[in-house]
């Protein structure tokens, strides 16, 4: 039996294995329940080789993954940026984030930017991303890759910790790094705070609920 080390995410479709995100190698696999496990996406070395098909392109510590159905979402944390995997050809190309770390919101695709984003789940509409060291909730609407920040302050171009709850910009968060969504609200855990946070999509009211 292969084993995987090091597997902190895995996006279910049933009983099926689609995809693993693996901190140690920086490649994504798939497998079928009881099968062996391959290579989806990824050299096996760090890297940010984009456009590219399965094993030539190439991720650096990817953190985070979600599903729509067609396409994997990878947040690629080292790389700061957002990827695509096309689960039937393993095509990967790069939906959000310049590849440096910043906090460019309000804009498109490439031209927005992460910093060490972790989480990443998906409505089927949109993206919501735990942007960790920039403490912040970002949205990426996928149709058109326009990134907003959903919640957490920014303070001098960064994102500004804190623990506040508010609406919107006025709540504060502490290295959010996993997030996940039930479709009317958004749940998100801060590793800095040992929180859990809940966000309601249509209004953007931040609450601690645990």
């Amino acid at each position: 039996m292969k084993k995987i080390l090091h597997v902190i995410l895995i996006s279910l479709f049933s009983l099926t294995i689609i995809s693993c995100a693996k901190k140690s190698n920086t490649s994504s696999s798939s497998s079928s329940e009881g099968s062996a496990v391959t290579t989806l996406a990824g050299t096996g070395s760090s890297g940010s080789a984009d456009n590219s098909t399965g094993t030539l392109a190439s991720f650096s510590r990817p953190r985070g993954i979600t599903r729509d159905g067609t396409n994997l979402y990878v947040a690629d944390t080292y790389n700061h940026l957002i990827r695509k995997i096309v689960i039937s050809t393993g095509v990967v190309t790069t939906l959000a984030g310049t590849g440096s770390s910043g906090s460019a919101d309000n804009s498109t695709g490439t031209s927005a930017s992460f910093k060490d984003p972790m989480g990443i789940t998906t409505d089927g509409t949109n993206l919501y991303v735990a942007d960790f060291s920039n403490h912040l909730i970002r949205k990426i609407v996928i149709s058109t890759g326009v990134v907003t920040t959903v919640a957490g302050k920014l303070w001098g171009g960064a994102g500004d910790p804190g623990s506040a709850n508010g609406t919107g910009t006025s709540a504060s968060f502490n290295g959010p790094n996993g997030i996940t969504t039930d479709g009317t609200n958004l749940y998100v855990s801060e590793r800095n705070n040992h929180l859990i946070r809940k966000i309601v999509i249509s209004t953007g009211v931040v609450t601690t609920l645990a």
